[in-house]
Formats: structure tokens, C-alpha cells, sequence
């Protein structure tokens, strides 16, 4: 943590946060109970829960904010949400004399709209309250310069572009930490959603002293050479993911696989037959409304030469993950075409190269051909997979390529440095002005 600042967070509890969150002595976490019974609710009454758990989350904020957390210096809110959240912290800033800083990672109203439709009134009456509330705030932090743009032009807010940097325990994982951690989850691999497939077949003869992809001999782990190429994927599980874009793309390489390694033995594919492609194991994590609705998708593909499993890892598992992965897949499009993944940061942190959907603002972060590339299409991702694995594991020069390029932008940006030159000196001014 930065500066040395005492820190209360307010907020719902659910994923347990990283260790190194929980045994900070700087950091004291504030878990708001969330109500059950609203999502038990009938859908037909979509209006009437939207109003009830907003009265409901801001009564439960003006108690924490008011009552339980001590008195800041500042308040820095997350926005989305921002109904009720922008008006809670305004009084609680006016009320403790404190300032009021927003930090910008989307526009909630754009959120409400996947749901309910642009031109919904509540969805107006949303964007309203977020803008009136909006630019009340002290100071402002925003996560692109897109982002920065919008704010200027058309809210009226003068915004300071603040780049989301992954934590320190996003790096490369070690050979070690990889096969502990293959270990820990081979029982979750070992269960295919509804189908017997590839890696089920592979895990079934393993020895206890190997995983999927390490083995262990003597005390001295290696990689195998024959191991299946690991590409992972965060979702939310939400309609701004269109998750079906990746089933797709991987029918096509299975599909595309099958027909080289099967086909006929003409020249072409002779010389094809020489660079391998290997067979693809998919992760998907993460939790979210349409995930049975994807589950159930992928138990009829069918795939020969490649398999998917869905899990929830812990905030310390995540990161090795990521490092021991070869490939991200990024699904998110933005809501409001103006923010960008975390996810895909936590990915470069760790050192892995990115596929991404392509939209307004995602090469302030993805630099196609450099640490990642982009796609509009499942046939523009089907053509990458068999691009970057071609040779997979030893001869793949464009997946190494891409992978130098993403350890590169990992290394190059860290908070300590985005706190230093960004948030500091607003965070600094905001308080100043305040105490003026």
C-alpha cells in the first residue's frame, strides 16, 4: 500500500480477498451484508426490486459511512455502482468534512441499459443522478483517456487518467508453483462438464507424481513436452461477454485440427504435419447468471482436440493461473465502449500474452502484434489459435513473441509508480482544497 495511508474499505462480501489484502495492518475491511431475499424476487417485479435494493444498500451506507467507519480525510469511490453509492458518499463527505474523490471505471447507466434498454426511463433517470452527483466530487480518477474525453465533453468533470496496474502477486509462476497448483486443482480437471473428454482420458493414466502438464522426477520438475497448450479465460458470465464467440472459434480450431492430422496425405498437408498443434484445455473462471447456460452449450460440441472446465479459483490461486497459463482470452466488449479488463491487466502481470475482442478503446491497453491481438469474429479467433500454437510447445515464435511483448508491459507498470505520478498529487490536492 501506498503512502503509508490508513485504509477502510466498505464493501459486499463474497470471493474472500487475497492474503495479503486481509493481514495488511494498514487495511481495515467493512463487509456490508447483502439481502438475500431481493433475488428470490419475481422477475415481473424487476422495477420494484431495482428501487428496493437501492433503498436498501443506501440506508446500510449511511450507517457505515456515518456511524461505523471512522472519520477520512478523503472518501474515493469506485464508480459503477452509483446509485445509491454517489449520493451516500456525498453526504457522508459533507456530513465529515472530508473530500470526495470518483474514480471512473465505467458508466453505470450503460450497465442498466444491457438489461432494461437504452431509452428506459430508468435508465435516463440513472444517468441523471450519476452525472448530477458525479460532478459534485472533489477530484476525479478515470481508467482511459477515452474515458477522460467523455468526462470532459459531455459531463462537465475534469478527470485525471489513472491506469489500473496489476498487484505484485501477478507475475510469472515458478515451475514449482505450477505443479503444487496443478496438483491442488487436478480433481477439478478430472471432472469434465457432462463429457468424457481428451484431458479426462490423459488424467486417468497419470502417475501420482505427474499433472496434466508437469512431471516430477526425483525431486526435479519439468514441463512436458507433450503437454496440453493451456489458455484461460475471467468471465462474469454476463451479456457484455459474449462467451459464445470463444465456443465458436473453438469448434473451428477442433474441427480444423482434426482435418489436418485426418486429411489426406497431399503435399500441404504433409508439410502441416510437421508443426504440431496441440490439443487446447480452456479454463474459464469466474461466476455469473449465464454460466449453466454456457455449461450446458458445451457439453454437445463434441470436440476431439479440445476441452473446457469452469472453476472458481481463491485470490491466491488466480494469479499462479495465470502465470502458469500460455494464452488469455479477453471476451470483454464495455458497456459503454469506454474502460478496460482488468482481467487482461492481471493477465500481462503475469507475463501472458492476450487475444481480445477489439472495441473503441481497447489498444490503450492491447497493442495488436505486440503483447496480444484482436478480434472481432470466432473465425478472426480460430485463425490466432492456430497462428500462436503452431509448433506448440518448443517451435511457437509468434505465441513467444507476443508473450516477451506482455512480460514487457507487465514490468513497465506497477502502482507504485501509476500512485506517484497519478493518484497522489490528485488525492493530495483534493485534500487541500477540502481543508480550505
Amino acid at each position: 500500500m501506498q503512502a503509508s495511508l490508513q485504509v477502510d474499505i466498505v464493501a459486499y462480501g463474497g470471493s474472500i480477498p487475497h492474503e495479503a489484502v486481509l493481514k495488511h495492518r494498514s487495511i481495515h475491511i467493512h463487509t456490508m451484508a447483502q439481502p438475500r431475499f431481493i433475488n428470490l424476487l419475481p422477475k415481473i417485479l424487476y422495477p420494484v426490486t431495482l428501487l428496493l435494493k437501492a433503498f436498501i444498500q443506501f440506508t446500510m451506507l449511511l450507517w457505515f459511512l456515518f456511524v461505523k467507519v471512522p472519520a477520512p480525510d478523503i472518501f474515493l469511490v469506485q464508480n459503477p455502482p452509483s446509485v445509491p453509492t454517489l449520493v451516500a458518499v456525498k453526504w457522508a463527505s459533507s456530513w465529515r468534512r472530508a473530500a470526495f474523490v470518483v474514480d471512473w471505471h465505467n458508466f453505470g447507466y450503460t450497465l442498466l441499459a444491457l438489461s432494461l434498454g437504452r431509452n428506459n426511463v430508468f435508465v435516463s433517470l440513472y444517468r441523471w443522478f450519476e452525472k448530477h452527483y458525479g460532478k459534485m466530487a472533489t477530484g476525479s480518477l478515470c481508467v482511459t483517456k477515452a474515458m477522460q474525453h467523455e468526462l470532459e465533453q459531455n459531463w462537465g468533470v475534469s478527470a485525471r487518467v489513472l491506469y489500473d496496474q496489476p498487484p505484485e502477486f501477478f507475475r510469472p509462476a515458478l515451475l514449482e508453483e505450477r505443479h503444487e497448483l496443478f496438483c491442488r486443482v487436478k480433481k477439478d480437471l478430472c471432472h469434465p462438464i457432462g463429457v468424457y473428454d481428451i484431458i479426462s482420458r490423459e488424467l486417468e493414466n497419470q502417475e501420482p507424481s505427474e499433472t496434466l502438464f508437469t512431471t516430477k522426477t526425483n525431486d526435479e520438475i519439468s514441463l512436458k513436452q507433450n503437454r496440453p497448450a493451456l489458455v484461460v479465460s475471467s468471465t462474469s458470465w454476463t451479456p457484455d461477454e459474449n462467451f459464445g464467440i470463444l465456443l465458436e472459434a473453438a469448434v473451428m480450431y477442433d474441427r480444423r485440427v482434426a482435418a489436418r492430422s485426418e486429411g489426406s496425405d497431399t503435399a500441404e498437408i504433409s508439410e502441416e504435419r510437421q508443426h504440431l498443434y496441440p490439443n487446447l484445455l480452456f479454463i474459464i473462471t469466474g461466476k455469473g447468471p449465464e454460466k449453466e447456460m454456457y455449461e450446458e452449450k458445451i457439453k454437445r460440441l463434441n470436440l476431439k482436440h479440445v476441452a473446457f472446465r469452469t472453476m472458481w479459483l481463491s485470490a491466491e490461486d488466480y494469479p499462479l493461473l495465470l502465470g502458469s497459463a500460455d494464452l488469455g482470452v479477453c471476451l470483454h466488449t464495455s458497456s459503454s465502449g469506454l474502460d478496460l479488463p482488468m482481467k487482461v491487466v492481471d493477465m500481462f502481470g503475469c507475463g501472458l500474452p492476450v487475444c481480445s475482442v477489439s472495441y473503441s478503446c481497447i489498444q490503450e491497453l492491447v497493442k495488436d502484434g505486440q503483447n496480444g491481438l484482436l478480434f472481432s469474429s470466432s473465425s478472426e479467433l480460430a485463425d490466432q489459435l492456430l497462428i500462436l500454437f503452431k509448433g506448440f510447445p518448443g517451435n511457437c515464435d509468434a505465441l513467444l513473441s507476443l508473450k516477451a511483448g506482455a512480460m514487457e508491459t507487465g514490468s513497465s507498470g506497477r502502482w507504485a509508480t501509476e500512485w506517484e505520478d497519478c493518484a497522489k498529487p490528485l488525492i493530495t490536492q483534493a485534500v487541500s482544497q477540502n481543508a480550505e
